[in-house]
């Protein structure tokens, strides 16, 4: 598969706290990737990076070269690349005083859609991507808060969708939700590989055996390896990667 994302010699900082250091991975296009490692080894700071949301935190500074589509994200104007990479959080978090429709509509009105036939359709569809239609479609002028944990992350995902990104990253999507909610939200996640380049920070490494086609190990701030996610996990070349994957530390 071609890569639709390129990073090159990534370092980060939170101030004078060196965070990431020297990474260089390629994201296959409309493939899933896991990003796996023990807390604070720099997963989530990495995806951050990947949308310029690093930047935007007290002290966040990032060097190196982020492309997509062969463009470097770093000298671009951060609004339009949120647009084109998508992000979802650990926590479910839809805009308190905004109903289920305005939650994923907000992205469409900030890119200029303001008929009121092109907002239901974008919405209605985004809602079926995110497999949430057939629950919410009584439910649009409901404040999106009321929705369950489960429905409330899938919202998110919607209104992440509504803009039609090309890259989607998920910090931890599942981490909040109860199992029959996690399932649910793992199987919309398979069906979107297909048309999205996913990246998956996840503690879960089932999880990332089951969604993820590539899996990238972090540790201490740097790439220890990527490859294969049935390699990584069975046949991985550094012994600190198969320590981790067996459970030997973590």
């Amino acid at each position: 598969m071609p890569a639709k994302m390129r990073v090159e010699g990534l370092n980060a900082w939170y101030g004078s706290r060196q965070a990431l250091y020297d990474i260089d991975l390629e994201l296959e296009e409309r493939a899933t990737t896991a990003i796996v490692g023990p807390s604070g080894c720099g997963k989530s700071t990495f995806l951050r990076c990947l949308n310029r949301l690093h930047e935007e935190l007290p002290g966040g500074r990032v060097e190196g070269r982020i492309e997509l589509d062969g463009e470097n994200l770093v000298r671009a104007d951060p609004a339009l690349v949120r647009c084109r990479v998508g992000m979802v959080f650990q926590k479910p978090n839809p805009f308190p005083n905004l109903s289920v429709f305005e939650n994923v509509a907000a992205g469409l009105r900030l890119l200029g859609v303001r008929r009121h036939d092109e907002l239901e359709e974008g919405v209605a569809e985004a809602l079926e991507a995110a497999g949430l239609w057939e629950e919410v479609e009584d439910l649009l002028d409901a404040p999106g808060t009321s929705l369950s944990g489960g429905q409330q992350q899938r919202l998110c995902i919607a209104r992440a969708l509504a803009v039609r990104p090309e890259v989607l990253l998920l910090d931890e999507p599942c981490s909040s939700l109860d199992p029959i909610a996690t399932a649910r939200v793992e199987s919309l996640l398979a069906r979107l590989r297909s048309d999205y380049t996913l990246v998956l920070v996840t503690h879960n490494l089932a999880q990332a055996v089951r969604l993820a086609d590539r899996t990238a190990f972090f540790y201490l701030g740097k790439l220890v390896e990527i490859g294969e996610t049935s390699t990584i996990f069975h046949r991985p070349n550094e012994k600190l990667t198969e320590n981790y994957v067996n459970g030997r530390f973590g």
